[in-house]
This record gives structure tokens, sequence and C-alpha cells, in this order.
């Protein structure tokens, strides 16, 4: 509009497009109204049919009312619990928030519950009238039922999706025209331990496992392997991803001899410090710095947002613990319904597949029994829910960048192996979980570029102690000339599902007690293993050992379990020995009889000697046998499906990204930084 001798002037054709958006502005609003009125008649009916099953509830007066009176009081009840649910049900689960995660979720049925008496109290003359327990059920199939009417309706209005996905996710989008938000972002979603061979035939086929993964193949997304260090696992590659540098991990956990402490990279205070030292390494915040988001890792990458990150779930507060995250997910009473249903099923098909497992005495096998069937529920359905939840808010948010971890694959695939029909069920759940998260880009204020990688692949094989029937510490006590326990102590799985869990219910960390100091501390990272002396300071040499226990390096060197050993020779400095005598001189290249590394493929020779410059190293390192043909190793943990050493897929993870990025630079170890200029 312009203006022309002080009177207003209208462009041809303003008022007609001032009258499109206000019948836009009609029909948006109208339409939510309906949707509004078809959720509360779905509420209604439902309520009706509850009424006439259970015995325990009614929506009649003691002496009886007309089928019409009764249609009226459901709708009357079902019209208060909705309104309760949008007014009084954020406040209550953000009151409740800094309760352990996992109990939030259970707390959320008896919320729910209470709400739906306070609604049926609020009705005339005592119509309503339920025993508490049934209320809570009550309570769940209405907000799963007006959930599901709600999505229903919502998926054929665009507009009406995006802001359903906005609620789901428990946050408030940015303005479409806010700064940068047509600068594409990043979203990174890490399958944690799928290989690249694994995800390549997941991918191909007339029937492929994963159908949202082949789609963005065949649109044009680039599928390339590549390959860690000799610590094939989560620490290790996401702490390079995430800050920069992965200096002194030399394994999953490992023992340090100035403190006396053991640290492991999925415990809260050994991530938090592993965090501190990267960045003080590095003088980089992380990946995530600028406008980032951090989702179910182990590290927070400089995010300030963070959701079930290990590295800060120690810390007190609600804007930095963990769990907060968790918020975002409980605030829909719905999504605690269909996660529980979930979790239960997914206890059944454990149970189930465990069961068929051991009536077809398929082997390798470990034992599946204990915790294990409630932390692989949590990791394939809880974690995957909430972490899948807080992307999509990040995603309408417009974030610069995303990275999150789904944990499920891994935990499945360690105890039934990385190619069990198991896991094809796995593989099918995150699929799904892609295909939703494309689809809430596709609803976000900035354009979106999805990167898929994994941190590592995972080998199969029987374990150490099933093929040997003893275990590493065993066979180190043995060279060591001391007593071996006749009932071997069982190592728990390094898997990242536990701490999580753990962290999720606000247990305190495990504490790793290594008996007398005198004695030798073994710690297992899947089939790597590491040996430290406490009572010796410093790395131990070659010389010192020999000394000291004559019979250990070739008792462990000639065992066929094991694939070679790393130490520290004060004359030849960094030295692999293998089989028959056999050794790797790394520092000067020079081989005695068969290079034990060259099972393990070019590259082996530079990943071993970058873990050797490590302040942490322990005094040996252990990497089991490894058989190329069939791809196997044998594990020094509970784990038919492992990664943490060398040898087959575990060391070969994959990177899927769009063709509009640049090709990966991708080398297959990182330079030490000892070579760094």
């Amino acid at each position: 509009m312009t203006r022309w001798g002080g009177r207003p002037c209208r462009r041809p054709g303003a008022g007609a497009e001032e009258g499109k958006a206000v019948t836009g502005r009609w029909r948006t609003l109208g339409g939510a109204v309906l949707r509004i009125l078809a959720v509360w008649a779905v509420s209604s009916l439902t309520l009706l049919l509850l009424a006439a099953v259970l015995p325990d509830f009614r929506l009649q007066s003691p002496g009886g009312d007309s089928l019409t009176r009764t249609a009226l009081t459901a709708v009357l009840g079902a019209g208060a619990f909705g309104l309760l649910g949008a007014l009084v049900w954020p406040l209550l689960v953000r009151a409740f928030l800094l309760v352990p995660a996992l109990v939030l979720g259970l707390l959320v049925f008896f919320l729910n519950g209470s709400l739906l008496l306070v609604a049926l109290a609020l009705l005339p003359e005592g119509r309503g009238q339920v025993a508490p327990e049934t209320a809570v059920i009550v309570a769940a199939v209405m907000s799963a039922t007006s959930s599901a009417t709600s999505a229903f309706l919502a998926v054929r209005n665009d507009e009406a999706y995006r802001r359903r996905l906005v609620r789901l996710a428990g946050r408030r989008a940015r303005r479409a025209g806010a700064a940068g938000a047509r600068t594409p972002g990043t979203l990174f979603v890490q399958l944690d331990g799928v290989g690249h061979d694994v995800l390549r035939d997941a991918s191909e086929g007339e029937r492929p496992l994963m159908p949202t993964v082949a789609r963005w193949r065949a649109d044009g997304h680039h599928l390339t392997p590549w390959h860690t260090d000799w610590s094939s696992q989560t620490g290790a590659s996401q702490l390079g991803i995430l800050h920069g540098t992965n200096h002194d991990l030399p394994a999953f956990r490992w023992y340090e001899k100035e403190s006396g402490h053991t640290l492991v990279s999925n415990r809260p205070t050994s991530a938090a410090e592993l965090q501190r030292r990267a960045v003080a390494r590095t003088g980089d915040p992380g990946l995530l710095a600028d406008d980032g988001a951090s989702r179910g890792n182990l590290f927070s990458g400089g995010a300030d947002q963070v959701a079930l990150v290990m590295s800060v779930a120690a810390r007190r507060g609600r804007a930095t613990r963990s769990r907060a995250g968790y918020f975002a997910y409980f605030s829909d009473p719905a999504n605690a319904t269909r996660t529980a249903v979930s979790f239960a099923a997914e206890l059944f098909r454990e149970t189930g597949q465990a069961l068929r497992s051991r009536l077809r005495r398929e082997t390798p096998r470990v034992g599946r029994g204990g915790l294990y069937p409630v932390l692989r529920a949590f990791a394939t359905v809880v974690e995957r829910d909430v972490v899948v939840a807080a992307i999509v808010g990040d995603l309408l948010a417009g974030r610069t960048a995303v990275y999150a971890d789904l944990v499920a694959y891994d935990e499945v695939a360690h105890h039934s192996g990385p190619r069990h029909r198991d896991t094809h069920q796995v593989l099918r759940s995150l699929d799904r979980a892609l295909a939703l998260l494309a689809q809430a880009a596709r609803h976000a204020p900035r354009p979106y570029r999805i990167v898929l990688l994994s941190d590592h692949g995972q080998s199969p094989g029987a374990t150490f102690l099933e093929r040997y029937g003893l275990s590493l510490g065993d066979l180190v006590r043995a060279g060591c000339g001391l007593p071996v326990p006749r009932r071997v102590r069982r190592t728990h799985s390094g898997a990242e599902a536990r701490e999580a869990a753990r962290a999720a219910l606000g247990r305190p960390e495990d504490t790793d007690g290594h008996g007398a100091a005198s004695q030798p501390v073994v710690l297992a990272s899947g089939n790597l293993g590491l040996v430290s002396f406490p009572d010796m300071p410093g790395r131990v040499t070659r010389e010192e050992l020999d000394r000291r226990n004559p019979a250990l390096l070739g008792t462990l060197a000639h065992h066929p379990g094991i694939g070679f050993l790393l130490v520290r020779s004060a004359e030849h400095g960094a030295v692999v020995l293998g089989p028959a005598g056999a050794e790797h001189h790394l520092d000067t290249g020079r081989i005695l009889g068969a290079d034990p590394l060259a099972p393990f493929g070019p590259g082996a020779a530079d990943a071993v000697r970058r873990t050797d410059g490590f302040p942490h190293v322990a005094d040996i390192m252990v990497n089991s046998a490894y058989d190329p043909a069939t791809g196997e190793v044998h594990a020094f943990e509970e784990q038919i499906g492992s990664h943490g050493g060398l040898g087959g897929d575990q060391s070969r993870p994959f990177l899927l990204a769009p063709a509009d990025l640049s090709p990966p630079c991708l080398l297959y170890i990182s330079p030490s930084p000892r070579d760094a200029p």
C-alpha cells in the first residue's frame, strides 16, 4: 500500500490476497476446532465402552440413568479429563522432573489416573465412580486413543502435523523467518554398532530390511566404509567425532596407575573427565557448540541442549542433568502409554527369542537372563523413543547441528550376534525411526541434510571363556604363578545401555574392586584385554616382566585364543609378540618369523603403534585371535557380537552422506598426536 496525495492507494489484487489470507486463517482455525471435536467424540466413546466393560467403573448415578444421560456424562468426563491434561499435566511432569527418569515413566500412569479421578469427581451428582487402580487403566487407554485420533487427523494436514510434532517433542518451533533459516542444518544419526556390510545388506534386495535407508541410497546418498583405530568402541570414535581428538583412549575401560582408578567410557564421571581432557587438548568446545544439540551420546560435543548424555549425567541442576531430556517425551501421557506397551512387548519378544535359541541349541550363545531383558527393552524402546522425540524437537526448532546415538542394535547384537535374525527386527524399528525423522525434517523451518553413520561394527564369535574354558584373568594369573579360582566370575557386558539405564534410574556408578595392589589388574574391552601391575610404577618394560614373571608373556603369546600382545621393550621400543616366537618391532619395522599383525589387515601396525604412544596404555595389551575366513574373534567379555579391538567387521563402520556434501577424506587411522606438527 502506498500514499498519493495523502490518500491510501491499494495495489491491484491486494484486496484479493488479503481476503485469501483471512480465509486461510479461518480454515486453519476451523480445521483445528473440528479436530478437537473429533478427538473429544472419540474420547467420549472410549469412556462409554470402558464403563461397559470394566466392573469397577461406571458413569451413572447409583439409581441408574438413561442412555442419553450416560452419554452426556461421558462427554463431560472426557472434556474435563482433556482440559486437565492440557492445563495441569505439563506442570505435574515438570514438578517431578528431578526424579529418576524411569521412575518418572512409571509415575506418569499414576499421575494420569489421578487426573481422571479428579475429572470424574467434577461430574454432577457423583455419576463418575472408578476404583483407583482401574482409573490408571482407563486414563492410559483414553490417552492412547485420543493421541491416535489426533495423529490420524493431523497427517492429512501438513500444518496440523507440524504442530503435533512440536507438541510431541515438547518444544516450540522457531519463527520460520529466523536468521539463517535458509542455511541447511545437519542431522547426524549414529546407529551404534552397525557395521558397513550389515547396513549395506539391510538396504539391498527386493524387500530390504531398511527401506528408508535403501531409498536414501537410491536418491544419491553415498555409502562409505571407514576404519576405527585399535579401540573400536563408542568412546574412542564419538570423542574423536564430537571433540576432535581421541588421544589417550586405549580401550573401552582402562586402569590409570597414578590415580588407582579405572576409567570406563560410558560412566558419567569418566565421560565427563574424558570430555574435559579432549577440550583441554584441542582448545575447542566441540562440533555442536554453535547452536547444536546432543542426544543419547556419551559426550556433549559442546552443545547447550543435551538429553541422555553421559558426560553431564552426574551434574546437578535442571538444565544440566541428562535425564532432564525425558520431560519432552513424558509431557504427553500418550507417549508413556505407547512406550509402556512397546516395552512389555519387547520383554516378551526377548523371552521368546532366548527360549528359541536354547531349544535350537544355537552356538555360540551367552546367558540372556537376569536384568538383560530389561536392559534390552530400555535400549530398544525407551531410549529410542525419547531420543527420537528430542531430535524431532531440535529439527522443528531449526537447530544448526544435531548429533544423536541410537544404541538398540548394539545391545541386541552383543547377545544374539551381529547377523542373527533377532537383530532384523531392531534394524526395521530403527528404519521406522529414521523415516519419522525424515518426515519431521520436511516440516522444519530450515532444510536439513541427514547424515547416517556408525561408531564401529561388531565381529561374531564364541567368547574366550566359552571356547577355552577359562577367562583372560585366569590365564594371566596362571602365567604369574598365582592361584586360579575354580569358579570363574563372568565379566559383565560393556554395552552402552547398562550405564545409560543406571543413569536414568539415578543409581550410583559401579566400582571396580581390584583386590591387592600386588596382583595384576586385568580388564576386558570386547576382544581387547589390558593387563596392568599397580605395584610397579610407570609402564613396565618387557625385560622387567620377564624378570618378575618369566612365564607370563610366553603363556599369553602362545595361547591359541590370543592373536598378539603389545609390550614395550627397553631395548627395542614397541614390540608386538605373536605365537611361535614371532615379533614385530614397530619402531624399526623389523619382523621376526611370521608377522603377528598380518591377519588383521593393512593399517593394523599403524593402529597399534599409535596406541603405544598413549600415556595410559596398559603394561600388556592383548588382542584375541582372529580368523579371516570366518571373521570371528573371541571376546574377553560375555558377548558373542563384540567390538573393542582389531579383527573383522568391528573395525569397519559406515558413513552414509547426501550427495551434495563433499566426499569424505577417510584415513585408516588418525595420525599420532606425537607426529603432529
